[in-house]
């Protein structure tokens, strides 16, 4: 097994947010930078799924309203 390649940053986080992190790598027995990463990885992938955008989802629900009978006779 290769060992991972890192690079150092620095950066800043409120005191509560390292301390809970700090807390849960303890807990867990695992180093703090994997929690840190794991986290961050977490956030990336959230962030990079496809998300219906804002105008799409108002104009939608705007149809249902305006349309809701007809789709329902439609379904039938």
């Amino acid at each position: 097994m290769t060992a991972a390649i890192r690079e150092k940053f620095s950066s800043q986080a409120s005191p509560e947010v390292l301390a809970a992190l700090r807390q849960l790598a303890e807990s867990q027995g695992r180093q703090f930078q994997a929690v840190l990463d794991e986290a961050l990885r977490d956030y990336l992938e959230r962030q990079q799924k496809e998300h219906p955008r804002r105008h799409v989802m108002a104009s939608f629900a705007s149809s249902l309203d305006e349309f809701d009978r007809l789709y329902r006779e439609l379904a039938k």
